[in-house]
């Protein structure tokens, strides 16, 4: 946890504008019978019959079924679709001052990185599609100890309110229209045979997982002058439950309440 300006969960709503693996399976070759003739014959071994093909996995989660060409003949080309997703961005969240913090150019291909990377211990400002927040970690000390700051959860209020007030179903429906960019996104990550949709439902589980921290959580600086969680059990969670941490408890119970709203409209499908 560092002491710059922080990137708040907000970040959690962008995959609705816009695990799965694969089985090997290896071919096998039956010994061939010797010839029952009295003097010994040579038989030519059989060719090896090479491993089958990497065969990816059903989805888990699939979503409805789009044409073959394109979910929507409006959507542009993944190249082309900056536009689009803003409008649609837009569309959803009506705030502009909390559409601020969202950086505009390859917004798909951004949202997708960084949904991908939200269960890492840390996330590179490159794998981004926000900017930080205004201010910086607010900090007291009390009984000695430098704790987060009750008024540090103001930094994120209206990020969590333009959340919280997102209709689910509006937003999983963008999702899906948008989904065949979003999943073309994913594959150039190199992931061409894994689900995307799979990957966002298990984003949000582990999420929901975000512990509840006992009040006020203890703070302490590294050697280079960032705020990390005195708990080696906190410092350990990823990126995106430690950013649901640095959230007042009423707010991070409000954006893990959305989340399960948009699970489920996700598992609909609409």
């Amino acid at each position: 946890m560092q002491s710059r300006p922080s990137r708040w969960p907000w970040l959690l709503a962008i995959p609705v504008v816009i695990g799965a693996g694969w089985w090997l399976f290896r071919g096998t070759v039956e010994a061939p019978n010797a010839a029952s003739t009295p003097k010994p014959t040579t038989v030519a071994a059989a060719a090896p019959t090479p491993p089958a093909p990497a065969a990816p996995s059903a989805p888990q989660h699939p979503l409805p079924a789009h044409p073959a060409d394109a979910a929507d003949a409006a959507i542009p080309p993944l190249a082309k679709s900056d536009s689009a997703a803003w409008e649609a961005l837009r569309a959803l969240v009506p705030d502009e001052a909390a559409l601020a913090i969202v950086l505009r150019d390859h917004l798909i291909q951004r949202a997708v990185v960084m949904i991908d990377n939200l269960t890492q211990p840390s996330m590179s400002r490159r794998a981004s599609v926000l900017q930080p927040v205004p201010g910086e970690l607010q900090v007291a000390e009390a009984d000695g100890r430098s704790v987060i700051d009750t008024p540090n959860a103001t930094r994120y209020a209206p990020y969590v309110a333009a959340f919280t007030a997102l209709d689910a179903q509006a937003l999983v429906a963008t999702y899906v229209r948008f989904y065949p960019l979003i999943q073309q996104a994913y594959a150039e990550l190199g992931a061409p045979d894994r689900y995307f949709n799979d990957r966002l439902i298990a984003v949000i589980d582990h999420l929901l997982l975000t512990p509840e921290a006992a009040q006020p959580i203890v703070v302490v600086k590294d050697e280079r002058g960032r705020y990390r969680y005195a708990d080696p059990a906190l410092e350990s969670l990823s990126v995106g439950q430690k950013a649901l941490l640095r959230l007042g408890p009423t707010q991070a119970a409000a954006v893990k309440a959305q989340l399960q709203r948009i699970r489920a409209a996700v598992l609909r499908g609409r």
